[in-house]
């Protein structure tokens, strides 16, 4: 379908109606800026709504455990692939180096750097502990959730939860009740616990059918709860490593296009390639794209950056490209509290844009009205 999106400034002030990303076939666009205007024709692209990540622990060779200057390295790294709002996730760690490290994270969300933070661990299970430092691993007391909470001065986001350890509960209501998300993951939880946290308050599954107890016939699970339940999103990393197809295509069945959120859950080696590692205090090996801990070779987060899992999605998984760019900006936007400003292609929200080529390559970024990836339609 063709159309004409014009940006004035930082936000958008004219858009097709259906706002959600479109075939720009005889399309074109508009950047107006101190009385002149520049009119990119951008027929046979496809420009769609910046992407929204939900998780992700860095990439560019730099990590959100690190410092502001390794943050906003890996901030710009996910930018250039498109990704326009980020949440930064933490990995499990002392509970101070993680205060430490939330009063960092929520300096730079204040300067718009981010869109918040996501705590992910201490407080989950040492069963389904993943790429997780078990000793430094804890029940989920509300008082320490609280106190990480508080370090984020507004900016916690979500915090991911084992609901079925001592605490679970009441820690998912204490996050429902400061407006912050309480995420079901790296959890041995049963069907009733996951219901149980649900119930509660509970409303996002952390990358669904990963660090969590396999979908079972008898005992189906926290997936089956997750899955069934219309207040939950589900977190997908669709990498090609984390799930296999007809899982992703389950999950999207199951719970329907408004429910998903395609993630990264990406660590420093995303947008550089293999090599050595660390995740927290982990040491990590990528060989091939894949990030695996030396020892033990538990999945160590992605190498995944979210052009890809729109690529993906699109062209091997088959999933109508209205529908992936959903699960990559409106929903997790939605989910955030921010749908008002970024998420779909709508007058007044901002000008966070990602031009595509017809193979799903990027070909350029915007974000509030400025190309971070200059466009390039040869």
């Amino acid at each position: 379908m063709g159309g004409r999106v014009t940006v004035t400034g930082t936000k958008i002030t004219a858009a097709p109606r259906h706002g959600t990303g479109q075939d720009a076939e005889g399309a074109s666009a508009a950047f107006d800026a101190s009385d002149v205007t520049d009119v990119l024709d951008v027929s046979g692209h496809w420009l769609v709504p910046g992407f929204v990540d939900l998780h992700n622990h860095g990439g560019g060779g730099a990590s959100f455990s690190g410092s502001a200057e390794d943050v906003l390295k890996a901030v710009r790294t996910h930018r250039s692939h498109g990704t326009t709002t980020l949440v930064a996730s933490t990995v499990t760690d002392d509970m101070d180096v993680l205060v430490r490290q939330a009063g960092l994270l929520s300096e730079l969300a204040e300067q718009g750097d981010l869109a918040g933070i996501h705590f992910e661990g201490p407080f989950i299970s040492p069963c389904r502990k993943g790429a997780h430092s078990e000793a430094l691993l804890r029940d989920p007391d509300p008082a320490e959730v609280r106190k990480l909470v508080d370090a984020a001065r507004g900016h916690a986001r979500m915090v991911t939860l084992a609901t079925e350890l001592p605490g679970g509960l009441d820690s998912v209501r204490l996050l429902a009740e400061h407006g912050v998300i309480a995420a079901v993951g790296h959890t041995d939880a049963t069907y009733e616990q996951t219901v149980q946290a649900i119930e509660a308050g509970a409303t996002v599954a952390t990358h669904l059918f990963n660090a969590m107890p396999p979908l079972g016939h008898r005992a189906p699970g926290p997936i089956a709860a997750l899955l069934q339940d219309e207040r939950v999103t589900v977190e997908l990393i669709n990498d090609g490593t984390h799930l296999h197809p007809a899982a992703l295509e389950l999950a999207f069945r199951h719970a329907g296009p408004g429910r998903v959120a395609f993630i990264t859950d990406a660590m420093d080696a995303a947008g550089i390639g293999d090599g050595r590692y660390l995740l927290g205090p982990l040491a990590v090996e990528v060989s091939e794209g894949v990030a695996r801990l030396v020892e033990g070779g538990s999945i160590a987060g992605s190498t995944l950056t979210l052009d890809r899992a729109f690529q993906r999605a699109v062209t091997i998984d088959r999933l109508p490209v209205e529908d992936v760019v959903a699960a990559l900006s409106a929903n997790p936007a939605r989910l955030l509290g921010l749908a008002d400003r970024v998420g779909s292609l709508e007058p007044g929200k901002d000008a966070d844009l990602v031009l595509l080529d017809d193979a799903f390559e990027v070909r350029g970024v915007m974000r509030k009205g400025v190309w971070v990836v200059a466009p390039d339609l040869a």
